[in-house]
């Protein structure tokens, strides 16, 4: 760490402190991060195998679904061995790579909801040029261009946690690794440090939401001068990205938007969007989407078949 720190191990205080609790909570949480993995799994091999699925949108899907499986992994394991655990510690280090993964993978999936809005603007919007504009070239630069976005976001996020000494005491009030709870253990005053991360994190969050919503009532706007089946099909699929986007974006505007000197940690609301979310958006697409769960049948259909045969 770049300054000297008397502090080298964190202890966590984790989510419920009732060990009965914390073992039925186990249960259902390893569970829900199962079914996560399966869930968005299965959509990346289903878009990647299947040939109906070629289109911009079901690329854009399969990485979404690869970021939600990564942004997942970053703090489910841990938390949920930690709920097995009597001291749930973690490495000054290991809690700087957790909050360093923490922010690039949900920062690229911000990136990835707001180039799959583009995508479904271009497409109703600007139906004869959707070829050309959503070339395959355009969008492995537009999934790039998310990662990259991501990966310079959580550079400032760790730069800005470098900087700060920690000298004691070394609990930290939540289940897993993130700024605010860190800022509260250093020992100089963050005052400075939690403006900038509200600019960072907070703002962008705002920023992003607003330009997602302006572009999904653009679309709206549009569909009036498509046919009733034309509507329905683009209304459906707007529906499920704008249900991903308030899924996403409501809890994180919730805990990012608040100066830090009032900052009491909504562990509950963290647990929606670093659990709960990540499951539910492979279901949310697939629910909503016809042609995914059609390839799907056809996919998974015939490797039973191919299998008892």
């Amino acid at each position: 760490m770049a300054n000297t720190n008397n502090v080298t191990e964190l202890i966590i205080i984790g989510l419920f402190q009732d060990p009965e609790v914390q073992r039925v909570c186990f249960v259902i949480f390893l569970l829900v991060y199962l079914a996560t993995v399966v869930g968005n799994g299965l959509i990346v091999l289903t878009v990647n195998v299947s040939k109906s699925l070629h289109s911009p949108m079901y690329f854009f899907l399969s990485y979404l679904s690869l970021v939600e499986i990564t942004y997942s992994s970053t703090v489910v394991p841990k938390f949920i061995t930690d709920l097995l655990a009597k001291i749930k510690t973690i490495s000054l280090e290991g809690c700087v790579a957790q909050i360093f993964f923490f922010h690039f993978f949900g920062v690229t999936e911000i990136f990835l909801l707001t180039v799959m809005a583009y995508d479904r603007y271009v497409a109703i919007c600007k139906p004869l040029h959707y070829t050309t504009i959503m070339s395959r070239s355009v969008c492995r630069l537009l999934v790039a261009g998310s990662w990259i976005g991501g990966f310079f976001h959580s550079m400032v996020q760790i730069i800005i946690t470098l900087q700060l000494s920690f000298c004691g005491p070394n609990v930290i009030d939540h289940y897993f690794c993130d700024l605010h709870p860190l800022f509260k253990l250093a020992c100089t005053d963050t005052s400075v440090e939690g403006v900038i991360v509200l600019a960072n994190s907070g703002l962008f969050s705002i920023f992003s939401f607003l330009l997602l919503v302006s572009s999904y009532i653009v679309i709206l706007f549009n569909l009036r001068n498509h046919s009733a089946e034309g509507r329905r099909k683009a209304l459906s699929t707007c529906a499920s990205h704008i249900m991903v986007v308030l899924l996403f974006f409501g809890p994180a505007i919730f805990l990012y938007m608040r100066p830090p000197s009032t900052f009491t940690e909504d562990k509950l609301v963290a647990v929606f969007y670093t659990v709960v979310t990540p499951m539910l958006n492979p279901i949310i697409y697939t629910l909503r989407n016809a042609e995914v769960k059609n390839a799907m049948r056809k996919l998974w259909g015939k490797k039973v078949n191919s299998g008892m045969g």
